[in-house]
C-alpha cells in the first residue's frame, strides 16, 4: 500500500511539473490589444439608448476578458471604436394559428482597432432568441434585452477573433 502511494505521489508531481501547455485566451488577446485600451462607441441615430448598453458591455469585456486597463485615448496602446448596425428581428417560430411567438434579434458590431502601426476592421455578429405572446408586438423591454444579449454575443465573437489573431503572433 505504501509503495502504491509513493508511485501515485510521484506521478502527480510529474504531471504537475510537466503542465498541459494551456494558456488562457486573454494571454493571446493581450498580445494583439496590449495592456492599455481606450474605447469609443459611435451613437446610433436609430437606437441611441442602447449605445450606453454597448459601451458598458465593451468596457466590462475589456476588463474581464482582456485583463487590460481602460485609459484615455492618449495613454492607450490600442483604441477600439465600436458602431452597431440597426437591430434586425426575424420571426423564427409560429403557433398553430400562424402568429409569431419567437424572434431572433441580430446585431452586427463594426469594430476598428487602432494602434500606432495598425488599423484593422472587424465585424462581429451576435444573435439572441426570445419569445413573445401570440399576436403581440415586441415590447421595449424585450427589445432592450434582445439588443443587450445579442451585443454581448457579438463582443464575445470579437474577443474570439482577437484571441485567434494572438495565437498567430510569435511567442
Amino acid at each position: 500500500m505504501k509503495h502504491l502511494l509513493k508511485i501515485l505521489l510521484v506521478t502527480l508531481v510529474l504531471l504537475e511539473l510537466s503542465g498541459c501547455g494551456y494558456k488562457p485566451s486573454s494571454k493571446y488577446s493581450r498580445k494583439v490589444v496590449g495592456e492599455k485600451i481606450s474605447t469609443n462607441v459611435i451613437i446610433s441615430a436609430q437606437d441611441p439608448e442602447n449605445t450606453v448598453l454597448i459601451k458598458d458591455a465593451v468596457d466590462r469585456a475589456i476588463i474581464e476578458t482582456f485583463r487590460a486597463s481602460l485609459v484615455e485615448k492618449k495613454f492607450a496602446t490600442t483604441h477600439l471604436t465600436f458602431s452597431i448596425s440597426e437591430p434586425r428581428y426575424t420571426p423564427i417560430q409560429y403557433n398553430a394559428d400562424g402568429f409569431v411567438i419567437a424572434y431572433r434579434a441580430t446585431i452586427i458590431l463594426h469594430i476598428i482597432r487602432e494602434t500606432k502601426d495598425i488599423r484593422k476592421n472587424y465585424h462581429a455578429r451576435g444573435t439572441y432568441d426570445f419569445t413573445i405572446a401570440p399576436n403581440a408586438v415586441i415590447t421595449d423591454q424585450e427589445r432592450f434585452d434582445a439588443i443587450k444579449y445579442s451585443t454581448q454575443k457579438a463582443i464575445a465573437s470579437f474577443i474570439a477573433q482577437v484571441s485567434a489573431e494572438g495565437t498567430r503572433v510569435g511567442e
